[in-house]
């Protein structure tokens, strides 16, 4: 019996475990001696883009009722190491400290938030990496909600003015709401660089102000946190905002994992792949996802997002059953790109192309984000195996619709 592992089950590992599900169905009784082995710390598939999100109560999908209808087996680890000559891979697990073995490997452990030596940080900061960091804010906020009124209560501190921060700040009007917190609020954006959303574009930047003012989202921009105390954030301009809430969104990196594996690597510690998902110079290794970078246009990298996480992940499981059983693979090649921003009651923002183009704004561009957040970008919930493989099938999808006028 041949086995195949698919470490993570994010986007691109639960799209790699169900897209090896459906080549090993496909090629018959040449996939009947394949095993197909799924590990993650959670016993679910979290639909992270949402973690922002005021309601979270379907964000975390139970891995059994995606995985076993297809016949894949699944495991709750802590990958510890993973050695690509012995091809062994190093775990904790209830039981204790594990050793699994693989022929094939599908590396999708993803990237986590970056957490500098700032003091204070690990002690009193919050963030919105994963399902049980984005619980512990909910949590958080509510007993905030129970608590006597007071500046700091009702003041949040975001940083990092990227993607997240931007869309935790945005939403925060709403979950503050949800929290019984009233009244006069303060919510304030943080960020070194001197501009907000530095790498969204100069287009997209005015719709991301404006949607921002109007929400009261106040921005420090050019400035550091130097500490978070319990009492509140300490900048390096020497301004001491009081709050009880500082969340942390001031960047990703790939899994440390990543650093098991001598192949090359990007400054995001990104292992870098072939058009096939294949780690250059380590056989029988695959990785999809944000651990992994490939051109897939030609020209441009991917970028940490499960617009490209759930594509690579399907080839990559397509692939890599593909090469056990001898089979010609399939080359991943992505032509279009959008970026869809939550800006919470404001809307959302819509751009096309690597030069961001706007193209709706408001309600419109809203209507498209929530048909990716709460559709698109889900597995289907039926239990059905003929489903779940149409939805794996090693193709990429048209972008996502629009709705409505341009601008808003």
């Amino acid at each position: 019996m041949a086995r195949i592992v698919v470490l993570g089950a994010g986007f691109a590992g639960l799209w790699a475990a169900i897209g090896a599900a459906r080549m090993r169905d496909e090629i018959g009784d040449a996939g009947r001696d394949i095993e197909i082995h799924l590990i993650d710390r959670n016993p679910y598939h979290n639909i992270r883009v949402r973690n922002y999100e005021v309601d979270l109560s379907e964000v975390a999908l139970p891995l059994p009722q995606l995985l076993d209808p297809i016949g894949v087996t699944h495991g709750i680890g802590e990958v510890e190491a993973i050695d690509p000559t012995l091809r062994e891979i190093s775990l904790v697990t209830s039981d204790g400290k594990e050793s699994l073995s693989y022929d094939r490997l599908v590396l999708a452990l993803g990237s986590e938030v970056m957490r500098p030596d700032v003091p204070g940080l690990a002690e009193h900061a919050f963030d919105v990496d994963t399902y049980a960091a984005a619980r512990r804010l909910e949590d958080h906020l509510a007993s905030l909600g129970r608590s006597a009124p007071s500046p700091a209560r009702s003041t949040v501190v975001v940083v990092g003015a990227g993607f997240t921060g931007i869309e935790v700040a945005a939403e925060m009007p709403a979950r503050l709401a949800r929290a019984g917190i009233t009244g006069s609020r303060r919510i304030v954006l943080l960020d070194p660089n001197p501009v907000v959303g530095a790498t969204i574009g100069e287009q997209a930047r005015p719709v991301i102000e404006t949607a921002l003012a109007s929400l009261d989202v106040e921005t420090r921009l050019g400035v550091r946190v130097a500490s978070v105390e319990a009492a509140g954030a300490r900048l390096n301009s020497g301004e001491f905002i009081l709050t009880q809430t500082v969340i942390w969104c001031a960047g990703m990196r790939a899994s440390r994992l990543a650093g098991n594996f001598a192949g090359a690597r990007d400054r995001l510690g990104r292992l870098l792949v072939d058009p096939f998902m294949r780690i250059a110079d380590v056989p029988g290794v695959f990785a999809a996802g944000d651990i992994a970078s490939s051109v897939i246009d030609g020209l441009h990298p991917t970028v940490m997002s499960c617009q490209f996480a759930r594509p690579m992940g399907r080839f990559a499981g397509h692939n890599v059953v593909a090469d056990l059983a001898g089979r010609p693979m399939l080359p991943l090649r992505i032509d279009w790109y959008v970026t869809v921003l939550d800006l919470g009651g404001w809307g959302a923002l819509y751009t096309e192309g690597w030069d961001r183009e706007v193209r709706t704004t408001g309600e419109a561009a809203k209507a498209t984000k929530q048909a990716i957040n709460r559709k698109r970008i889900y597995p289907p919930l039926s239990g059905r195996k003929d489903e779940l493989f149409a939805a794996a099938a090693p193709t990429v999808q048209a972008p996502p619709p629009t709705y409505g006028s341009r601008r808003n």
